[in-house]
């Protein structure tokens, strides 16, 4: 593994230089101790001198090599401060496989496919780059590392190559800020003559694998299982709710001085688990009054709805509408009212909604 390669051969050399050092102080120290053994004194501090420089230069062209070696394997997906703390501590990760609590984030242009079929491909390009380098700083701002580029979707993690105790924060971070640098891109788009582009975001902070993966002709660092699988169906309902980005219970759970607001219960594709998924409203202490009397609200109407209260629940989302008509959250709500007046879920219904759709 690199993290524990590039650190053992270093200390081997030194070790094996240190000792030519001692060897050759003792030789220093020699004439003193036995007047047989003639030395001429400039002849022998030139040959510690030069001992002491070979030593130090090979270190730093080991040491140099080895910071070449990190950069070339994680420069493009990791900020280069941690690739400066990985080469200053190689012990401190590891490409092996092994198993993490991390944060994962997945964004998505929506409406992509349309728009790429408007565009000419070397027009197509030039927008690609502006939008996913500006990501890609978020992203590396926020100490993540990106997994891969899959067209105009992007997946990024936190938790290693490095251990971050503030994963789940960081990868918030990084989704706050995408949407900030997403208004600067809006503007550059509408100066170009480029359509407009919305992007979804979706996190979920979990058990994962993670590692060099891959086969014997291509390996990526790179991290699977059911945990990352979930931030994808995140990401993936976020137009459904009408939200930028949507986060899991867990992620909700690992941040905190963040508020949050309950979007629904849900079961996503291809799990049988239910998940409760939030949407993020920003720093509790800075939660402006209309904000928090909504929730307020809401919090109201989805306790009806989850009790079967249809007509009360109904008045409840028909007048948060009435105050935030751009809020597509509350029309969900009143179109499942409408739904299950026509067909009511079961008595022991628990409340979750199941998507049958990615």
């Amino acid at each position: 593994p690199v993290g524990s390669g590039c650190c053992r051969p270093i200390s081997r050399k030194r070790v094996v230089l240190s000792r030519r050092s001692s060897m050759a102080g003792s030789i220093v120290a020699s004439p003193w101790a036995s007047p047989a053994l003639v030395l001429p004194m400039a002849a022998t501090l030139l040959m510690v001198l030069a001992l002491f420089v070979f030593d130090m230069s090979y270190g730093y062209f080991v040491e140099s090599r080895g910071k070449r070696q990190l950069a070339g394997l994680f420069g493009q997906y990791v900020p280069p401060e941690l690739v400066e703390e990985m080469s200053d501590d190689p012990t401190a990760f590891s490409l092996e496989g092994e198993s993490r609590e991390m944060t994962v984030l997945f964004s998505d242009v929506r409406g992509f496919t349309t728009i790429s079929e408007g565009l000419e491909p070397r027009e197509l390009s030039e927008l690609m780059n502006d939008y996913l380098t500006p990501m890609t700083q978020a992203i590396h701002h926020n100490r993540g590392t990106i997994d891969k580029y899959m067209g105009d979707a992007i997946m990024a993690f936190w938790g290693a190559p490095l251990q971050d105790p503030d994963h789940a924060s960081n990868a918030l971070a990084t989704g706050l800020e995408m949407m900030q640098r997403l208004a600067a891109i809006k503007l550059r788009f509408k100066e170009r003559g480029w359509p407009e582009i919305n992007i979804g975001v979706g996190l979920n902070t979990g058990q994962m694998s993670v590692g060099n993966m891959g086969s014997e002709f291509r390996m990526a660092y790179t991290v699977l299982g059911d945990a990352v699988n979930l931030g994808s169906r995140l990401e993936g309902l976020t137009k459904q709710y009408g939200v930028d980005i949507i986060v899991s219970e867990s992620t909700r759970a690992a941040v905190s001085g963040h508020a949050f607001r309950e979007l629904d219960r849900v079961r996503v594709k291809g799990k049988d688990k239910p998940v409760t998924i939030y949407e993020p409203l920003g720093a509790k202490d800075k939660l402006e009054k209309a904000v928090k009397d909504e929730m307020g609200l809401y919090a109201q109407a989805l306790k009806l709805y989850r009790a079967q209260n249809w007509d009360m629940a109904e008045i409840q989302f028909l007048n948060l509408k009435q105050s935030t008509p751009a809020r597509n959250l509350y029309t969900l709500y009143l179109e499942r009212i409408a739904h299950f007046r026509g067909h009511p879920p079961d008595v022991d219904w628990d409340g979750v909604f199941t998507h049958e759709s990615k």
